[in-house]
């Protein structure tokens, strides 16, 4: 049985732990390097980016994630998760933020990109490999670029901002700008432990 792990750090990860319960998959909480070290796929959940990526640091757990993904299993950044596995992040305010981020991803991404929470919204993006998925986009990034092997492989089309990158995929790395978590649309989950079996 596929074993996924969740970083409980800071962030939503319960709500990641909840949707795989009911799908029936085994999910633990990553804390700790050795944490890593039984599971088949890991996901970095949304909160704050830079809270995160600081505990990542302080926890030591930056090393053992890039090992994790080196070996070729499968990890999923959303939102705050999508921004820590970039190697480019700028603020739509603030430019050039010189946080931290494990940059594993051939991406750049702009936080903060559709304003504030109240300016939230769900949304169905539409996923190659994974069919339409409807979800959640909080003060969320968007995919600005992408290059070699990384692909974006989902849009979602903005008022303000027009059509935007909100998933991107790099061998057995997966970036989204959005919660599929918050909305239960389990397409995306399904759709790892795929990538776990193989």
């Amino acid at each position: 049985m596929v074993r996924v792990g969740i970083l409980a750090l800071q962030g939503d990860f319960l709500e990641h732990f909840e949707v795989l319960r009911d799908l029936g998959v085994e999910a633990v909480y990553v804390k700790k390097p050795k944490d890593l070290e039984n599971i088949d796929v890991l996901i970095i959940p949304g909160g704050e980016s830079t809270t995160i990526g600081s505990l990542i640091q302080y926890a030591g757990l930056a090393p053992a994630i890039t090992r994790f993904a080196e070996e070729g299993k499968p990890i999923l950044g959303t939102c705050a998760g999508a921004i820590l596995l970039a190697k480019k992040v700028v603020d739509r305010v603030v430019g050039e933020t010189g946080q931290f981020t494990l940059g594993l991803m051939n991406i750049a991404v702009v936080r903060n990109a559709f304003g504030r929470q109240n300016q939230s919204f769900e949304a169905v993006v539409s996923i190659e490999g994974v069919g339409e998925v409807r979800v959640a986009f909080i003060r969320a990034p968007v995919i600005s670029e992408a290059w070699p092997p990384t692909k974006i492989i989902g849009y979602v089309n903005h008022p303000a901002l027009g059509k935007v990158g909100a998933a991107a995929v790099q061998n057995n790395l997966m970036a989204l700008t959005f919660h599929p978590e918050i909305t239960g649309d389990k397409k995306i989950y399904e759709y790892l432990i795929t990538l776990a079996k193989k």
